[in-house]
């Protein structure tokens, strides 16, 4: 069964591995999450889990949701979310998700949300080289010719134009875990993650697992 974590990014920083080369790792702190629902083909129509994510204050959440947690016997949390399963979960409501479940080299997935921008134009949206730069142009960072003539008479949908920055969910692929400290619930992964520090993330075993070339 693919194994899933919610949790938050805390940051970047560096380590060194065995070889004595340095390595850019992002910190993430996941779970402990507990299991809140088992659903199944038989009771819901599919199966998968639903696990919850950091502890929150009972007055700050619905009844509906409260009732829910306590049906479980889980404290109340501020994040649930579902997760796809085979049917084959050995997971009863209650257990409890831990970093132990991931290790060292092991490849993983990470989705974030990545960081708002705001509007943006053209130049800084999607790379454009922009016009000249000297006094006069009148052509310094704008997009160009967007429009038509009379047929279609629209601008075509897609079309690179300034508009909404950043701030969408995003999915970094095949990332390797450097080093899992459970004791504080860590999780050290090579390289960079969406969002900024304090995000919220969702952890999970690697679906597009790359193998390695002959």
């Amino acid at each position: 069964m693919n194994i899933a974590l919610l949790g938050k990014k805390i940051g970047m920083t560096q380590v060194f591995d065995e070889d004595n080369r340095l390595i850019p790792v992002t910190v993430i702190e996941a779970g402990p999450c507990p299991v809140t629902q088992v659903k199944s083909t038989e009771t819901d129509g599919y199966n998968a889990i639903q696990i919850g994510y950091r502890q929150q204050k009972e007055h700050r959440l619905s009844r509906a949701a409260l009732g829910h947690l306590k049906k479980a016997g889980v404290e109340a949390v501020s994040e649930l979310q579902e997760f796809r399963t085979n049917g084959d979960t050995e997971l009863n409501v209650g257990d409890v998700l831990t970093v132990e479940k991931f290790e060292a080299g092991q490849k993983i997935d990470v989705i974030g949300t990545s960081k708002g921008r705001g509007f943006q134009g053209v130049v800084k949206r999607y790379g454009f080289a922009g016009g000249p730069a000297s006094h006069g142009s009148m052509f310094h960072r704008r997009g160009g010719s967007y429009g038509m003539c009379q047929w279609p008479g629209h601008v075509i949908k897609g079309k690179k134009m300034p508009g909404h920055m950043g701030d969408v969910q995003r999915t970094v692929q095949n990332l390797q875990v450097v080093k899992v400290i459970a004791e504080k619930n860590l999780i050290l992964v090579k390289g960079s993650i969406p969002g900024s520090r304090g995000s919220f993330v969702t952890v999970r075993t690697a679906v597009k697992q790359k193998t390695p070339k002959a």
